[in-house]
C-alpha cells in the first residue's frame, strides 16, 4: 500500500472519529441519551458519564490518528471501537439491524484499521 492510499485510509477515520464527536455533543441530550435509555440505563448520571465518556474517547482517537498516526494509536483505536461495539451490542442488539448501520459500519472501519496495522512504514 502506498502512503497517498495510507492517507485517505486515516483522514477517514479522523473524519469519522472526530465527526462522531461533534454529532454527539451536539446531541447530547438527544440520540445518544435516548438509545441508553432504551438500554435500560435509568441513572442520569450514569447516562450523562456514559455520553461524554463516549465524546472524550472519539475525539483523543480522533485527534491521535490525525497528530501521532503509527500502529500503537490504530491499534488503540480499533481496541476502542472493540469495547464500544461490544457494549452497543449488550445493551441494544437490534442496532444490527438499523437500516443506517450504526454497528455494522463498525466492520469496515475494523477493516481499515487492520490494513493500516499491516501496512509498511515508511
Amino acid at each position: 500500500m502506498n502512503a497517498e492510499t495510507t492517507r485517505w485510509l486515516r483522514t477517514s477515520l479522523v473524519l469519522v472519529w472526530l465527526g462522531t464527536a461533534l454529532a454527539s455533543a451536539i446531541e447530547s441530550q438527544g440520540q445518544g441519551r435516548d438509545l441508553l435509555v432504551r438500554g435500560g440505563l435509568q441513572s442520569e448520571a450514569w447516562i450523562q458519564a456514559l455520553v461524554w465518556g463516549g465524546i472524550a474517547a472519539d475525539t483523543a482517537i480522533g485527534l491521535a490518528l490525525w497528530l501521532r498516526p503509527g500502529r500503537a494509536t490504530d491499534a488503540l483505536a480499533l481496541a476502542l471501537m472493540g469495547v464500544m461495539t461490544v457494549v452497543a451490542t449488550v445493551l441494544l442488539p437490534a442496532l444490527w439491524l438499523d437500516p443506517l448501520g450504526p454497528l455494522l459500519k463498525n466492520l469496515p472501519i475494523a477493516a481499515i484499521l487492520v490494513v493500516l496495522l499491516k501496512a509498511p512504514r515508511t
